[in-house]
């Protein structure tokens, strides 16, 4: 059996937007500005804690752990009153999803929080697909580390595994903690050109998930 890992953000739902605004809702109200520019180009590969503690070290502001938590829980009320009526997931998700589950074992290895990514799961109808999340409350360090889909690699064998593990990511710190994890991986231009995922290491890269082809996300 062939276990796929996806990403979440980027590659099932397409909710920066939704992210950016949640975090402007906190961060706000401190006057620290944070504008869609300027969150695309240094923020948009960080997972909550990653963002919070950027952003404050940029604006010379204490970022211990208990400041970072503490604007991570404060987060999560706007990011689930936004993502209520604002989740938007990509073509072809869904359906990839599906056919992934009749091959193997499904996982997300994410750097989301774990609520949002059920949440998602559950509107798109595939929660009892997918077997496991590694969500952002796993792992001690985000993406580029590789400790998530190391993670995952645990789940899946035990799930029954064997042989090619994959991972399908839309990021550029996604594709280098995957192949880290010494995964093949297949990226989504849905954040990124298709010549930075290729220079992060991607094995191969699609425009749209419908162009993802079994042959091509195993390699055969």
């Amino acid at each position: 059996m062939i276990a796929t890992l996806f990403d979440f953000n980027g590659v099932l739902v397409d909710d920066e937007l939704v992210h950016l605004a949640a975090f402007a809702d906190v961060l706000g109200p401190m006057g620290i500005v944070l504008t869609r520019e300027l969150y695309d180009e240094r923020y948009l590969a960080y997972d909550d804690r990653g963002c919070f503690r950027a952003v404050l070290a940029d604006h010379d502001r204490p970022h211990d752990v208990d400041t970072v938590a503490a604007l991570v829980e404060a987060k999560k009320p706007f990011y689930k009153a936004r993502i209520a009526t604002g989740l938007r997931i990509f073509p072809g998700a869904t359906e990839l999803v599906k056919r992934r589950a009749t091959l193997g074992p499904v996982g997300i290895v994410s750097g989301a929080l774990e609520d949002e990514i059920r949440f998602a799961i559950d509107a798109m109808g595939v929660t009892h697909l997918v077997q496991f999340i590694v969500p952002a409350e796993y792992t001690k360090a985000c993406k580029p580390d590789p400790e998530g889909y190391l993670l995952g690699i645990e789940q899946a064998i035990q799930r029954g595994a064997k042989g090619t593990i994959v991972a399908i990511e839309d990021a550029t710190n996604g594709v280098k903690a995957a192949k880290a994890a010494g995964l093949r991986c297949v990226a989504v231009t849905h954040s990124y050109g298709r010549d930075a995922l290729l220079a992060a290491g991607a094995d191969a890269v699609v425009d749209a998930l419908a162009d993802a082809t079994d042959a091509l996300i195993q390699g055969s």
